[in-house]
């Protein structure tokens, strides 16, 4: 298998566009094998090049709820009474430091989700 490094954005559009084409390939088959490391060295790549920032805590915790089928009523042991829920899923309120540990520790959600260092996305 003959691969190339990812090193500038030249290579890394060569790099997708054999992606593109190779993702019908077989796990284990020379196809497959190129799949995988092309699409680890544009991982990696994109990691250094173009990072993803992290989610604004709302929605890295509507995205929890929704993943885990979780409702506004389960966040009450976490954030306060249901009307505490609602005004953080709203906006209306911004997210103490104290709910979001535990949040992370209750339900797993990421600490570096709910903790934005510097940013009020609450404000009006």
């Amino acid at each position: 298998m003959t691969v190339f490094p990812v090193r500038t954005a030249r290579d890394h559009r060569r790099a997708l566009r054999e992606i593109e084409g190779l993702m019908d390939a077989r796990r284990g088959t020379p196809d497959g094998d190129r799949l995988d490391v092309l699409a680890t060295l544009v991982e990696a790549w994109e990691a250094i090049h173009d990072p993803m920032p992290p989610p604004d805590p709302v929605e890295a915790i509507r995205f929890h709820m929704e993943q885990n089928g979780l409702a506004a009523a389960d966040l009450v042991p976490f954030i306060g009474g249901r009307n505490r829920v609602y005004e953080i899923l709203g906006r209306k309120r911004p997210l103490t430091l104290r709910m979001a540990w535990r949040l992370h520790v209750g339900l797993g959600i990421p600490a570096e989700s709910l903790i934005r260092a510097g940013e009020d996305k609450t404000a009006a």
